[in-house]
């Protein structure tokens, strides 16, 4: 997947019902992968998060924010939709947690897949490897003079430390072309995702953390992070 063809990503994260996600994560994979991306999306990835059990997270990506308005019209106005909204919506406490991202820089998007998505209904192995997205906030927009300093002084020590990075998103600051799914808004983000051969290699980078006192001058508070497991018909893995 090319920045070009995907620069505006909504990350989604959902609180589900105790004991619901796999329930949920069952029936995104066999019924709304395709589905959305033949109305005009992609499905770039959908995970486990590791430290909360009633935490779902994916991503998709647009063309541009009104090709959003029509892709998502066209889904949740559409027939698999509709068939299967009930039992999606009973899983879900709040699915409200949404951020709506752009890159960085041109060449900072998701990575081509580096393999096909395993087929619906076909028994798949989930990938050993993890994911890691790391959220950034401030007080104000993050400009060119903080991507340039995260790509030429922070990117390289998080890539020695073991991470190998993905890319790099901020906030999209466009109005919500959607607005019957809502978006959060008023803030100021920063997002890199990285990925680890496994748990045990992103708890080896997360007890050790990388310090940069120049960027933690740059950020405001502590970042977010969230440890992702991809689920067995996740394309970013």
């Amino acid at each position: 997947m090319s920045t070009l063809r995907y620069p505006v990503v909504e990350l989604r994260q959902y609180t589900l019902r105790p004991g619901q996600r796999d329930v949920l994560i069952s029936l995104f994979d066999r019924e709304f992968v395709e589905s959305q991306e033949a109305a005009g999306m992609a499905i770039v990835g959908q995970f486990r998060d590791l430290d909360d059990p009633d935490r779902f997270v994916w991503i998709r990506g647009f063309t541009s924010m009104p090709a959003r308005a029509t892709a998502l019209a066209s889904f949740y106005g559409g027939p698999v939709w509709k068939q299967h909204a009930a039992a999606a919506n009973a899983t879900m406490i709040d699915s409200d947690n949404v951020l709506l991202l752009r890159p960085a820089t041109a060449r900072s998007g998701f990575p081509a897949p580096t393999a096909p998505r395993p087929l619906a209904g076909r028994q798949a192995t989930a990938a050993p490897s993890c994911l890691l997205v790391t959220l950034y906030y401030r007080d104000r927009p993050f400009d060119a003079a903080f991507t340039t300093f995260f790509e030429s002084e922070a990117r390289p020590l998080l890539a020695a430390a073991g991470a190998t990075p993905l890319a790099r998103f901020q906030t999209e600051y466009a109005e919500n072309t959607f607005p019957a799914l809502p978006v959060r808004t008023g803030e100021h983000v920063f997002a890199w995702f990285a990925r680890f051969p496994g748990p045990d290699h992103l708890g080896a980078y997360l007890r050790a953390p990388v310090s940069s006192p120049a960027l933690e001058g740059m950020i405001t508070g502590e970042p977010q992070r969230l440890r992702l497991a991809p689920t067995s018909r996740s394309l970013l893995r």
